[in-house]
């Protein structure tokens, strides 16, 4: 994640200087995931920044939420 965040890895997220991650979705359903990201894909901005902003109107990065290492607590 802090590779593509630095711009060290080559590809989309350096050449357009993407470094927030303000929506997502989860599904454990690869096909219907497919189809989404076509659908979403299809849309005008202004349509993308209306579902963006009913979630997270101020556009926070949502990163460390979706890939914080989940937390185990160890027992003595």
């Amino acid at each position: 994640m802090e590779s593509h965040r630095s711009g060290h890895i080559a590809g989309h997220t350096r050449r357009y200087r993407i470094n927030r991650l303000v929506y997502f979705e989860e599904t454990t359903d690869i096909t219907a995931a497919i189809a989404r990201e076509k659908q979403l894909k299809g849309w005008r901005r202004s349509k993308k920044v209306q579902l963006i902003e009913s979630s997270n109107p101020t556009w926070e990065d949502l990163a460390d939420l979706v890939f914080k290492a989940p937390t185990t607590a160890i027992k003595p």
